[in-house]
């Protein structure tokens, strides 16, 4: 009987143990910065990113983008799991071709990651898109929504929306790319209140079912987290006692406040690029994965060294000449705990 009682607490410690043991999954997003092919689609305005454009965007100028943005995207979480990302949403980029392409990099493609794109409108062909590792992420479905405003005479870019089995949990992520603020922050604001929108209504039927439901909104949403399309449309709170069921939390904000951002524009820091998730993943009696923590992934050398943009996202290019950097925007993820 002894012997038996031993070998059952024997048993729990080491099942406790290995539930300690386990890895927390990753998540993140990343603005790729006009991560274009070579090729002149006469359908899109993509002539800039051509071999005779502009920018000289050579197929030797591509090969060394997608490796440098590689070089990025296959350390991201593997400090805290050594496989890495389990999705990455990601914006501006042209197609699905430089997506499976960028997957396919040596020092991505032993990870097999998959990819879900749809072309959208934009004018200039920017979409965007979800890489992810088929060993901790189960796509069940994907669409692509349709943002109502237009910039200009100009259709915006589409939300991805994608459900899917994160580990066990069953996950809505919406992937956004809201319009600029060209043209002045009160004069486009509506049109990004508007994009919030899309993402929104479809949260509020998710939520009247179960306000449990675990959702993941990211993206470059050209708004700090302090902006009306964020805190208002979005509904976001910043302390995690203050979000309600259904509601949504934001970690983005405590970093906001303290000066710190994902991108930089005229020596002030935005940050633009985050990623937002529903009460589900803070309340610890519920199910499957919880949220532990938000970082702003940046490394020494994704950081500009010299001139008008030192101390800057290192940039693919500078006023029109390649820069052999990464891109404008530093990426964000989401740790959450097993």
């Amino acid at each position: 009987m002894k012997k038996s009682l031993m070998l059952i607490g024997l048993l729990v410690m080491n099942t406790l143990l290995y539930a300690q043991q386990k890895p927390p999954i990753v998540v993140g997003f990343y603005n790729l910065e006009n991560y274009y092919d070579t090729i002149n689609d006469p359908n899109v305005n993509d002539d800039e990113f051509t071999p005779d454009g502009a920018n000289a965007y050579t197929p030797a100028v591509f090969i060394k983008k997608v490796d440098n943005l590689a070089s990025v995207v296959s350390i991201m979480g593997v400090e805290q799991n050594p496989e890495g990302l389990a999705f990455l949403g990601v914006a501006e980029i042209e197609n699905l071709d430089v997506l499976k392409t960028l997957c396919n990099h040596p020092k991505l493609r032993a990870r097999g990651w998959k990819v879900v794109h749809f072309d959208g409108p934009d004018e200039r062909g920017v979409d965007c898109g979800l890489l992810y590792n088929p060993k901790m992420f189960k796509v069940m479905s994907a669409s692509s929504l349709t943002v109502p405003v237009e910039v200009g005479d100009r259709p915006t870019r589409d939300v991805l929306y994608v459900v899917g089995k994160l580990n066990d949990d069953v996950v809505h992520v919406f992937v956004n790319h809201w319009p600029s603020r060209r043209g002045g922050e009160s004069a486009t604001r509506e049109k990004r209140k508007i994009a919030a929108g899309v993402s929104k209504k479809v949260i509020d039927s998710l939520m009247k079912i179960d306000p449990l439901t675990k959702v993941i909104v990211m993206g470059d949403l050209n708004d700090d987290p302090i902006n009306a399309s964020v805190t208002q449309v979005l509904g976001t709170k910043w302390k995690t006692n203050e979000v309600k069921p259904g509601g949504m939390f934001n970690p983005w904000t405590a970093f906001y406040k303290r000066g710190l951002g994902t991108m930089a524009y005229q020596d002030t820091w935005g940050l633009f690029d985050q990623i937002l998730i529903s009460y589900g993943y803070l309340k610890s009696s519920s199910p499957g994965l919880h949220y532990k923590e938000a970082i702003v992934f940046n490394r020494p050398f994704m950081i500009e060294k010299f001139g008008q943009y030192k101390g800057y996202p290192k940039r693919s290019y500078s006023n029109g000449v390649w820069n052999d950097g990464y891109s404008d925007h530093y990426p964000t993820i989401l740790i959450l705990n097993q």
